[in-house]
């Protein structure tokens, strides 16, 4: 599912236009990296938190040289972990 696929399901189940569910998608976008980036994580009861995880610097492997071993800087990465609901419906 495309973000345009997602905006028309959201317009077609909450009674929106378009445009206004497309807004509606782009806050909800932005107030998640918005927290995120401010070191906070977003919890949405029965559906999921998303945060963000450190990962450390480690040695990595050169893919086109395997021989060769290349150092990965570390880094913060958003992370979404599913809720019990979510869980449930998908299973």
């Amino acid at each position: 599912m495309s973000k345009g696929d997602l905006v028309t399901a959201i317009a077609n189940r909450a009674g929106l236009t378009k445009k206004d569910a497309a807004a509606a998608l782009q806050g909800f976008i932005d107030t998640i990296t918005g927290e995120l980036t401010n070191g906070e994580q977003v919890t949405i009861t029965g559906f999921g938190t998303f945060k963000v995880s450190h990962r450390k610097a480690r040695t990595g492997v050169n893919p086109q040289n395997p021989s060769q071993k290349i150092q990965i800087k570390a880094s913060n990465v958003p992370s979404f972990k599913a809720g019990k609901n979510l869980k449930e419906a998908v299973n």
